[in-house]
């Protein structure tokens, strides 16, 4: 599940660290420390979220 975890995390972690950077562009965040904190948001979300996707996929096999 590890590995299956960690594949998603790559595509999902960049989707939501991309989301919410544009999120904070269209509020009008346009400050170097802003952007950053929200890509770091966007990476660390998508560690539980990938975790979840992959525990979904591999219960929804059996």
């Amino acid at each position: 599940m590890l590995r299956l975890t960690m594949m998603l995390y790559s595509l999902i972690g960049t989707t939501l660290a991309g989301t919410i950077m544009v999120a904070a562009l269209t509020m009008g965040q346009v400050t170097a420390q802003a952007l950053i904190g929200s890509a770091v948001l966007g990476f660390v979300l998508g560690l539980p979220v990938s975790w979840l996707v992959a525990r979904a996929i591999l219960n929804r096999e059996t």
